[in-house]
């Protein structure tokens, strides 16, 4: 059992069939390739089964428009855990970040700007411009949420203390108990630590509306807006939302080389964090098969998984399988029927996911020119490496923008998050021109005035959002050269996310840590034996940060290491 299997062949389904392996995983993202190459370090034989001819699920790079290399659904990286950095060695398998010169700019229509950077006194007169009361808080906000983030760190790195759901020995139940125990006494001792006032700050950020919180703060809309923008990202949550204030929190959650609240592009795109997660998993023995479809998990009479039915009619065996894919397609499509309890299968089929967002990859002849910004220079900006946001002058904006969404209609003036990685990454673009990422948001899965299997109509979304951009940056709908738009049914069909949702299901409060994906089954496990979940579906959610993958690798040596060691 426990035992390496070297392969370099990523393409064919041969050696699949020789034998039985020790764990399948259903998907090569980038969770399902860090669960390959935890497993394969511990010494299992693991077999990547990928239904694209490309590895990285959201997190790729594909050359669409000649020449131009977009990261075609993730974008910016910050999340991915350091421990995983670490562990798997991805720096020596061609990991390269390149951090952002600048947080981010936001440009108003009224001509004036603001630009927030990684310097607290450049921060400080930048916000002074529009508030001192601001910008005397700034520094207490982001010095909070950095307090309640090392709160998050330990939640983010640990399994959940979930319930043991299978018959288990009197030894499993003890040892159960006792890491529960373990968990428990870590967390309140965390929690503690933070002080009974900024414990209660941070049950309030948790339960809050991100308009709330921010109104709190500050007085100036256009930071309370630039600010909202990090709460809204994959969702159809209004910023007025109860518990949407929690993910204010990813402002300041991730790092770059131990830096916390920065955020990065990444060298070749975002599919070089999945081809470094990729070598590190090939090195320590994993098989990775593209073009290879799961049509149907295989379960024995006992309701023992033993493996995978490929499309083609290859049976493919295995003592457990970790599904990469998302709770829906996982329960819905590829367990057979009857299988699941009725309880669960509904719990699974009632998961909430909306989707509000439509990815736009553009590729552009120059640079935009921000007429609110005069940069005198052929090269891009501290302003062009950052997070741009367009049309979110103010909480107003963002507010209208998602009521359209509710009543069924894209955005008409919709929220939008550029970002140009060629301003750093000149691997992605011919010289002279660029790479522009266009995450924009609010756009309905299901539209009452169109649909997006439109042609015209997805043409009409794309030129709204660049006419919108015109008003900030004039000319820029005119250097566009092509570009590729996901809207959320694209999402669904190219990438397989159900609903077109980015983190595989809702980021709100009733739906993370023990709930996730749903109550009684966030340890990773199923009521399928041998069946595992290690997507964002799974604690501690979405996001390119890898630990879903890592944490349902550890449950899985675990139990593997109780049956035959």
């Amino acid at each position: 059992m426990w035992r390496r299997c070297f392969s370099s062949n990523i393409n064919s389904t041969r050696t699949l069939k020789e034998k039985k392996w020790d764990a399948l995983v259903i998907g090569a993202g980038h969770n399902g390739l860090t669960a390959a190459a935890y497993l394969a370090r511990s010494g299992l034989s693991v077999a990547v089964l990928e239904r694209r001819h490309i590895i990285g699920g959201a997190a790729i790079t594909e050359e669409l428009v000649p020449g131009f290399k977009f990261s075609r659904c993730s974008y910016v990286q910050s999340l991915l855990r350091p421990s995983i950095i670490k562990d798997l060695e991805l720096a020596k398998h061609g990991l390269k970040l390149l951090k952002m010169k600048a947080a981010t700019f936001t440009p108003c229509v009224d001509g004036r700007y603001l630009l927030l950077t990684y310097n607290q006194k450049q921060n400080y007169k930048e916000i002074s411009r529009f508030s001192k009361r601001d910008a005397d808080a700034f520094p207490r906000y982001e010095s909070q949420l950095i307090k309640f983030c090392e709160v998050m760190d330990f939640l983010l790195d640990s399994l959940t203390p979930e319930t043991l759901n299978h018959d288990s020995s009197f030894t499993d139940r003890l040892r159960d108990k006792l890491n529960k125990s373990v968990f428990w006494g870590r967390f309140l001792h965390q929690a503690l630590s933070l002080g009974q006032k900024d414990l209660v700050d941070f049950v309030d950020l948790l339960l809050s509306p991100t308009s709330k919180v921010l109104n709190n703060w500050f007085e100036t809309d256009v930071l309370k807006a630039t600010l909202a923008g990090d709460a809204i990202i994959g969702s159809m949550a209004s910023i007025h939302a109860p518990g949407s204030g929690y993910v204010l929190l990813h402002h300041v959650m991730g790092n770059t080389d131990g830096e916390r609240n920065v955020w990065s592009h990444v060298e070749g795109g975002m599919g070089s964090v999945s081809s470094a997660i990729s070598k590190a998993a090939r090195e320590a023995g994993a098989h990775i098969v593209t073009n290879a479809e799961v049509s149907q998990l295989m379960i024995e009479d006992s309701g023992v998984v033993n493996g995978v039915l490929l499309e083609d009619g290859t049976q493919v065996y295995s003592s457990v399988v970790l599904s990469n894919a998302t709770p829906y397609k996982t329960f819905m499509e590829l367990v057979p029927q009857n299988v699941l309890p009725d309880d669960f299968f509904h719990a699974i089929k009632n998961i909430d996911y909306k989707s509000g967002t439509t990815k736009i990859n553009v590729a552009v002849d120059k640079l935009p020119e921000f007429q609110c910004y005069k940069f005198n220079h052929p090269e891009a900006g501290p302003h062009h490496t950052a997070t741009i946001h367009i049309g979110t002058d103010s909480m107003e904006e963002i507010g209208l923008a998602c009521q359209d969404a509710w009543n069924g209609l894209s955005s008409r003036r919709p929220v939008i998050e550029m970002t140009i990685p060629s301003s750093l990454d000149k691997t992605i673009s011919p010289p002279g021109k660029h790479v522009v990422s266009l995450f924009t948001q609010y756009t309905p899965y299901n539209l009452t005035d169109g649909s997006w299997e439109d042609p015209a109509y997805r043409e009409s979304y794309a030129k709204r959002c660049f006419n919108l951009i015109d008003e900030y940056a004039p000319g820029f709908s005119s250097s566009v050269i092509g570009y590729d738009m996901l809207a959320p049914p694209d999402l669904e069909r190219v990438i397989g996310l159900t609903g077109g949702n980015i983190f595989h299901g809702a980021m709100s409060l009733d739906s993370l840590f023990l709930m996730r994906p749903v109550k009684g089954w966030s340890g990773y496990r199923t009521p399928v034996r041998g069946l595992y979940l290690c997507g964002s579906g799974t604690h501690p959610g979405g996001g390119v940060m890898g630990a879903p993958g890592r944490n349902s690798a550890q449950v899985v040596i675990q139990d593997l290491k109780k049956y035959y060691v």
